[in-house]
């Protein structure tokens, strides 16, 4: 059986994880909110940055990584990131790996583990918990209803020959 070695991340790599740690470590500084950084590139080119905004914003998705991918759409006019890589200062939560995946980014790098950032009161380990339960069984109740007039959105989505496939 052969062993395959993980390949060492290129020294630009270290640059990206570095200013997504920077961003981090100075969002805490200052104050701004959490301790998460994300950057993401493309082609060796940084095409957004942010910091996590929860606090400052009300908004409990302004995670750094969603921010960015945010600011990345938007600048290349596109709600796919196919080609980009993400650098994020700790390992993406539920949220933000859903957000990952859906933008299709190619590959991502990531400084902190989910259990160190656990150990500092940021544990995603209730919501992993979550999605292995039944709807039933949930925290939080799911109650579906009205589904054959709900389809009524997806008979269109179906008969549009328009639209645009994500």
């Amino acid at each position: 059986m052969t062993n395959y070695a993980m390949p060492e991340p290129h020294h630009m790599d270290n640059a990206f994880m570095a200013r997504a740690i920077q961003l981090s470590v100075d969002n805490v500084r200052t104050r701004r909110g959490g301790p998460f950084g994300t950057v993401i590139v493309k082609e060796g080119v940084v095409l957004a940055e942010a910091a996590n905004q929860v606090a400052a914003t009300n908004d409990p998705t302004a995670h750094a990584e969603v921010l960015a991918i945010r600011q990345a759409c938007h600048k290349l006019r596109c709600f796919e990131l196919r080609g980009c890589d993400l650098y994020t200062s700790c390992e993406p939560c539920p949220m933000c790996l859903g957000a990952i995946y859906w933008a299709r980014i190619d590959k991502i790098y990531f400084g902190n583990l989910a259990a160190d950032a656990a150990k500092i009161g940021f544990d995603d380990s209730a919501i992993y918990s979550e999605f292995r339960q039944p709807q039933a069984q949930r925290k939080i109740p799911m109650i579906q209803m009205m589904r054959g007039e709900a389809l009524e959105a997806f008979r269109a989505w179906e008969e549009n020959p328009n639209k645009t496939p994500y």
